[in-house]
């Protein structure tokens, strides 16, 4: 292929990792907010995720535009197709960030929480996935997208630990006004889980870049 083509596949790459970096501090902001509760913090996560679609947008164009004019074949194939479904997994982990932010703004709004549950442990670990995927991503590193595979567990089981406390809340606290914030809480640890699939979809993609071997069903 020609040096026009190389270029703009290194383009193209640094297009999605500035999309990674952008979705990175979106999580980070949310995380911050369901810690401070910050209603303020997590309108600001909301009104910015029209800038992730439209980065997702660009991205996918120029992919579709390389695959339009050069017609690439073998490894350059697999690159482009592998970015087309990172850069929508990465638009994806924005909405949850989005969602995030929704619950958090809503629990926000509430003079007193019948319960509160700690989302640290399980936030850390899905952001830690999603860097390491994204560092997979850079670095061309099997072994590490391969690592973010396994982590997935973590986060799931976490996930249902969450649901077993917030549902026991659930029976403690049968007040109307009680519910509404307790069934927030559980759609927060549903929008954490969907972040980390994302990044293990991600990693996935990955592992496809680099070998070619499609492992979204297989078992590790």
């Amino acid at each position: 292929m020609s040096i026009h083509f190389q270029n703009e596949l290194e383009r193209i790459k640094q297009m999605v990792l500035s999309l990674g970096t952008l979705v990175e501090d979106r999580v980070q902001m949310a995380k911050k907010s369901i810690e401070t509760l910050d209603g303020e913090l997590a309108r600001v996560v909301i009104d910015q995720d029209l800038e992730i679609d439209q980065m997702e947008i660009d991205v996918e164009e120029e992919c579709l535009r390389a695959l339009a004019l050069y017609q690439p074949v073998a490894v350059d194939l697999r690159f482009l197709i592998a970015v087309i479904k990172i850069n929508n997994d990465l638009e994806r982990v924005g909405d949850e960030a989005a969602n995030i932010a929704k619950r958090v703004n809503s629990l926000s709004k509430q003079v007193r929480l019948p319960f509160q549950y700690d989302y640290s442990a399980m936030m850390e670990k899905a952001q830690d996935m999603l860097k390491k995927s994204l560092d997979s991503l850079v670095n061309m590193n099997l072994d590490l997208a391969f690592e973010v595979l396994t982590l997935d567990d973590d986060v799931d089981r976490i996930n249902r630990e969450a649901y077993d406390a917030i549902k026991a809340a659930m029976r403690s606290h049968s007040k109307e006004e009680d519910i509404g914030p307790l069934i927030n809480m559980l759609f927060i640890a549903r929008h954490v889980e969907r972040l980390a699939d994302h990044a293990t979809n991600i990693a996935e993609e990955v592992i496809y870049m680099i070998e070619g071997d499609i492992v979204r069903h297989s078992k590790l």
